[in-house]
Parts: C-alpha cells; structure tokens; sequence
C-alpha cells in the first residue's frame, strides 16, 4: 500500500520511500534486506538527533595529527595488506555507476542519475563498451592506456590513465578518460583503475583470436574469483563467512556446497540493499591510513592535502609521472622486511575509529558536513535504516550490549578507547547507528604474514555476525542473480591464471606486473 507521502524524510526525498517499508516493491535497484523493522531515530525531533549524531562522529575520529602520514608499523595496524581497503573502493564502484558522483553523492539513491547494473560486470572499467565508448579502446579490442609512470622498478609497464585537460591548465584539471570518473578520486585507486585495464590488454594479447567480448568475459571471471575467494575471506570472519559460502572454506564449489542466503531475497532481479550500500559496507572507511608510501622514493603522502598537490594523494588531477606505485608496498607479493620503509603497508584495523584526515575532507571531496564519520551517520539515518540491535535480532542474534559497543580505536591500549557508546548520549542506548555497530562488533582473529624476518602474527578484526552477513549475502546473492557471472554459467569453473592452484588480489596485480 502506497503512503502519501515519505515518513520523515530529512531533506530531499529518496526515491521509492513512499512505498511501505514492508512491501515486496520496495526492490530494484536499491531496496531494503529488512524491510518491516522500524526506522531508528536519535531523539525527539531532527534537531536532536542530528546533535547525538554529531557527538558520535566527534568520537569517531582520532585525534592524531591529520598532517602526520604515520609511515612505519604502529599498533593500529591489521594483518591485512593496504591494496584491499583500495580494492573494496574498485568493488563499491562497480556495484553502483554513477558518471557525475563524487564522495559525498556515493551511494545515495537520488543521486544516482545513471545507474546501471548492481552486478560484478566491471562497468566502472567498461563503461559502455568500445561500440558507445570508442574514445576508451585503441581498436575496438584493447584499453588505451596514459602516459608511462617511473619510479617503481618492480612496476616498470606501469601507466598513468588517459586524461584529458577540463578548465584552467594552470590549476592542472586533467580528468582520466575512464568508465567511471570515481576510479580517479585519488591516486592509489587511480593506478588500480589503470592495473585492470593492463590486466585486460594482457589477456587481450595472449589470446588474440578472443573477441572483445570473451576477453571480458575472461577478465569478468577471475575478477569475480577474487571477489568471492579472496576479499570475502579477507575481511569477513571465516565463522560468519562459512554460514553463507561453505564451498570457500571446504575448498569445493557452489555446486557440492551450495550458498545459504537467509535474508537477501531480491524478487524479480539483484537489488542494492540500503543496510550495506549506507551502512555495512563502509566499514572500508576505518582500514583507511592517514598516508601511504608510493614507492621507495615517493611518500609517505598524506590521504588528502589542503595546499601543496605533491603532499597529498588527491585524485580528479595529472600526478607527477614519477609517482609509479611499487605495489609490493601494498600487497604481500614477495616478502619483505616488516621493519623497513620498503614493507608491506598494512591497512588499519576495523573498528569504531577513522583517522584524522577523514574528519576534514577538503572540498574538492565533500562539504558540509567534511567530517566522514558524520556523513556516514547522517545518511544511514536519512535512508531510514534500523538499529544495529534490531537487525541483531531479526537475523536471530542476541545484540551486543552496549557496554560491548566501543567507540575508539581497537589497539589494545585503554587510552585508545572512548568507552561504551551509551555514555556519549543516552539516545544511543540499545540503539546504535548500523554502520557503527557493524564497526563495534568486529571479531579478532590472528592473521600470519610473512616477512624476511620470518613469520609475523597480527591480531586482525573482520566483520561479524551482522556485518559480515550483509556483505556477504549481499555479494553472492548479487552474483547468483547474474545470468552472466561465473557461478550462474559455469560454477565449476576455475582461473586460468592461478598460481600454484591459488588465484586472488595478490595473483592478479603480479600478473600484469
């Protein structure tokens, strides 16, 4: 039954909120998991609940130096390598088009003005394909690719993306020439983005009789391979992962050991669930570093900087050619001294804390509010999502309490720690914003690395009962309703480029190197 109009809307309205929460149409190409638990509200009117939203963000962000990169091991580290908090920004991207979005239009439903597909079809590189894009393949066949990049001699093909100049040269406005302009918001997505198009012009060349179109299909499949064997398994918690893709942890397949989805059921095609898209999903926001080392002579660079261009790593701009990135500093392809400035960089840990930089995005990022950890909360509340308490339960869990909801960084050290998020204000008590509860409930679990100094074990968090569920159902049951996805055409196939049996985010990026 259709209501006149949006329940409390807060400002503009979302398209199809004027449909019962509870009705089997709220579906598409964004909807809701859970759609008859009622929507959380943070005080007595919007004036109130915006003020308790504001507390929490102001407790969410560190307190360090936003100017400080950090470079060097620090206790708020994971043991998982830096290129997966960049490679889960590639995937957000890919489930959700949108060519004029930036940061703060990501994910929201009224912004979307040219949604394509909630499928892992690479669109975001694709674009329309070299029929509608022609401008973006060198014959119809192949990726055009940019300028070459120096400074990493373990990265020596690597390439900058096409660009071409928007406004003023003197500000250095050279936009990339890619499917989805997003792919360029900074400068270490920016070389992934241009990483698969090499990965696709490899395949292109080795098998020239392939047509265009099973060239993509190959690169397709094992992109979707690493989705499902690799980044799950990495930031998921194997106990959850295992209730919704057991054929990952028997090393199987989807045919002996079929996925469970007990909560995501699109009903006629794949839908973007609002609970991940403006909740769960962002827990990428906490792994992210206040800065990164490009390469053994670049860096470390901050995430984002407000006056010099070479400090930062800020995208939609030409970086200097010399800024080649030596992925071995992202991902663990060969061992690596943990103790040196040529390490693996590992991404922070999940949990209620995001760094400095993330509380002051400049302009050319987002604006009012510039504080991320706002932003997330303001829109999980204006999308109307429930508390993290009830979708607890609706999935049949018993909810944290909220002396167990911690808000600060998860290091270990009680000085890190904010305290219960009961005590910044009583509206949150056994009501806690989705996205900080997926953040809060994160379980710990030891992740080996290995390094030249031996094996090194790092107590790692992954996402948990609630959180990991939802990304997980959301993924697999994205894939299964893909005609055109490895597990609905060919479940038992297996990647051609697999090293040693083994085909993830790590095989991938050394495959193109």
């Amino acid at each position: 039954m259709l209501s006149p109009k949006p329940v409390r809307p807060h400002g503009a309205g979302i398209r199809g909120v004027n449909l019962s929460r509870s009705s089997l149409l709220f579906g598409g190409p964004f909807g809701r998991i859970f759609r008859a638990l009622p929507p959380a509200d943070f005080g007595a009117d919007d004036a109130a609940s915006l003020q308790a939203l504001g507390a929490l963000a102001s407790k969410m962000i560190s307190v360090v130096d936003p100017k400080d990169p950090k470079d060097g091991p620090d206790n708020e580290e994971s043991g998982i390598p830096a290129a997966y908090t960049y490679f889960g920004q590639f995937i957000d991207h890919d489930l959700t088009f949108d060519p004029a979005s930036s940061l703060q239009k990501q994910n929201d439903p009224d912004a979307l003005v040219d949604y394509r597909t909630p499928r892992f079809d690479l669109d975001n590189v694709y674009g329309r394909g070299p029929d509608d894009q022609p401008y973006l393949y060198e014959d119809g066949r192949s990726f055009i690719l940019g300028k070459p990049l120096s400074g990493a001699a373990a990265n020596p093909q690597a390439r900058d993306l096409p660009r071409s100049q928007v406004g003023d040269a003197a500000k250095n406005s050279k936009r990339a020439i890619i499917g989805d302009p997003r792919n360029d918001e900074n400068v270490i997505i920016s070389q992934l983005q241009g990483l698969f198009h090499r990965f696709h012009n490899m395949i292109a060349a080795k098998h020239p009789a392939l047509s265009f179109s099973d060239v993509q299909r190959e690169v397709r499949f094992h992109y979707q391979w690493v989705v499902v064997n690799d980044f799950l398994p990495t930031l998921i918690a194997s106990e959850v992962l295992d209730q919704v893709i057991p054929h990952v942890g028997k090393k199987s397949n989807v045919r002996l050991h079929k996925p469970n989805l007990e909560f995501y059921h699109p009903k006629d095609e794949a839908f973007m669930p609002l609970e991940f898209s403006a909740a769960a999903y962002r827990f990428g926001h906490s792994m992210v570093r206040p800065g990164y080392r490009l390469s053994e002579t670049i860096g470390p660079l901050s995430i984002f900087t407000f006056d010099n261009p070479l400090k930062g790593l800020t995208g939609f701009r030409e970086f200097p050619n010399t800024w080649a990135i030596d992925w071995n500093l992202f991902i663990d392809l060969q061992e690596r001294d943990p103790d040196n400035t040529t390490r693996t960089q590992l991404a922070y840990k999940i949990d209620t804390s995001l760094v400095n930089p993330l509380g002051n995005l400049p302009p050319s990022v987002a604006v009012n509010p510039n504080i991320l950890a706002l932003r997330n909360l303001q829109r999980g509340w204006r999308m109307r999502l429930p508390n993290g308490q009830s979708i607890a339960r609706a999935m049949g869990l018993k909810p944290l309490p909220d002396d167990q909801i911690i808000i600060g960084k998860f290091t270990g050290d009680p000085a890190d720690i904010i305290g219960p998020i009961d005590q910044i204000d009583q509206a949150f008590k056994d009501n806690c914003p989705l996205w900080t509860y997926v953040l809060a409930e994160t379980l710990e679990t030891d992740v080996t690395i290995k390094t030249t100094k031996g094996s090194k074990t790092i107590k790692t968090r992954k996402l948990g009962p609630v959180g990991g569920r939802i990304v997980a159902e959301t993924f697999i049951g994205i894939l299964l309703t893909d005609s055109s996805s490895y597990l609905a055409q060919d479940p038992l196939w297996t990647p051609s480029l697999a090293v040693n049996g083994r085909f993830g985010l790590r095989e991938l990026i050394a495959s193109v190197l």
